[in-house]
């Protein structure tokens, strides 16, 4: 036995199984959990046409752009927002506590003017810089606004014109406040007083950060997930989980012992390294995409069900353990790039067509797809290698295969030339009677 291989193959293993034990808490808590595993609401947005307000593709990619600033500054984790067909937008709210208030934000055109008593637009929300909620005199919640260059010159002239009279700041056509202006502001900032409490004053503040929405949006479908129907999901998708790598490893193990087991710590890793890809990569965690990774478990497990039954039939050919391995592994090669590429062009087409949920399924797979190769054809090519070099038996039962097929040496008897064969007959002819029982040929028979 060579106790250097050995020890490489113990050090490889026991690194991987360690790792997995102390790691797989830790990473699979940190990946995003989606709509479907913690619960949270599901909303569908629909642009409207109106005369003033015409939907396309440009007005529906700015609407995007501005409901996914108003879910940012609710402070919400992993919201999802995406657009949908030619006039829809969907939201995912996962974990929101409020999801009423976070949806009415939503569809709030929330466009601002700054009137004077005439009913003249003379400020929009396009010359704010900033909006930041405060609190004022007496303790009373004010939202605070910034303007740019251009809208604290038409501010300070608003104020100086329109001294001891009204100027009404709306916001989609209702009032917020009208405040009699008592000298010319020119500093470029004002205050909208008026809201009941901080909380009000900063979602106020959130739709004035964010910009009004340039067509009309309306909610479509408002679909919520209680936290304990995500929670019920995700204990059923862990139990399907741990239950299919159970029977992984017991098939494994009974058809293929040793190197069953290498293909398991293999597995291990593979597993722990989809979870690491995920968790930078940003991907969110949802029940299409755990089931993507458990059929890409199976997949790479596919991978190391063709290299050892190529094992096999190698060995079974007469060849040493060492040969038949490096044989396996070169002949079903081949057939594992084709089988996985055409999995990962299923995937590609998934995302593109796919939404939501479907894009997720698409993404686990192809991630597991790819790391499904390197695990099967790398970190199991080198365990195996090191077991089969340590000479640790060189009984192929032990790695899952019957004794090799006797007749290998017949057939390779049968290969030799006819002429060999002849000789030989005749040779152990003469051995057996003497010389003098050899046939007697004639010399022009014999040049014939």
């Amino acid at each position: 036995m060579r106790w250097n291989e050995l020890g490489k193959f113990l050090i490889i293993a026991l690194a991987i199984i360690g790792g997995f034990c102390v790691y797989i808490n830790p990473l699979a808590n940190s990946i995003k959990q989606g709509l479907d595993l913690q619960g949270g609401s599901h909303v569908v947005l629909q642009a409207v046409e109106t005369p003033e307000f015409k939907v396309d593709d440009d007005a529906v990619n700015r609407s995007v752009k501005i409901i996914e600033r108003r879910i940012n500054g609710l402070g919400l984790t992993e919201p999802v927002i995406q657009r949908q067909g030619k006039d829809r937008i969907i939201v995912e709210l996962p974990g929101v506590k409020d999801p009423e208030n976070a949806i009415a934000m939503l569809g709030r055109t929330a466009l601002m003017q700054f009137k004077d008593d005439r009913g003249n637009v003379v400020l929009t929300g396009k010359d704010l810089k900033d909006a930041r909620a405060q609190v004022g005199q007496g303790n009373a919640a004010v939202v605070g606004l910034e303007f740019n260059d251009e809208g604290a010159k038409k501010f300070a002239e608003l104020t100086a014109r329109n001294i001891g009279r009204t100027i009404a700041i709306e916001l989609d056509g209702k009032v917020l406040t009208a405040p009699v202006v008592q000298e010319a502001i020119t500093g470029g900032r004002a205050q909208i007083s008026g809201q009941r409490s901080v909380e009000e004053a900063e979602q106020l503040a959130i739709l004035l950060r964010s910009g009004s929405l340039p067509v009309k949006i309306e909610v479509l479908e408002n679909r919520t997930v209680g936290p304990t129907l995500g929670q019920d999901s995700k204990e059923k998708s862990i139990k399907a989980f741990l239950i299919g790598i159970a029977a992984i490893y017991v098939f494994m193990l009974v058809f293929y012992r040793l190197s069953g087991i290498v293909a398991d710590i293999a597995l291990l890793l593979y597993v722990m390294l989809l979870l690491v890809v995920m968790r930078y990569l940003g991907a969110t965690l949802t029940l299409p995409g755990i089931a993507g990774i458990i059929l890409s478990i199976g997949m790479a497990v596919d991978a190391n069900v063709l290299i050892f039954e190529r094992f096999k039939e190698e060995v079974r050919k007469g060849k040493t353990l060492r040969s038949a391995m490096a044989s396996g592994f070169s002949r079903a090669i081949i057939t594992i790039l084709d089988s996985n590429i055409t999995t990962l062009m299923a995937a590609a087409i998934l995302f593109y067509l796919g939404t939501g949920p479907i894009k997720g399924f698409a993404v686990t797979l192809a991630l597991g797809t790819l790391l499904s190769m390197f695990t099967a054809v790398t970190v199991t090519k080198f365990l195996l290698q090191f077991l089969v070099f340590a000479n640790f038996t060189k009984n192929p039962a032990w790695f899952g295969i019957s004794a090799p097929d006797a007749s290998a040496a017949k057939v390779e008897v049968e290969e030799k030339p006819k002429t060999e064969r002849v000789v030989r007959k005749v040779d152990n002819h003469v051995k057996k009677v003497g010389p003098q029982a050899a046939p007697k040929t004639d010399s022009k028979e014999a040049k014939k």
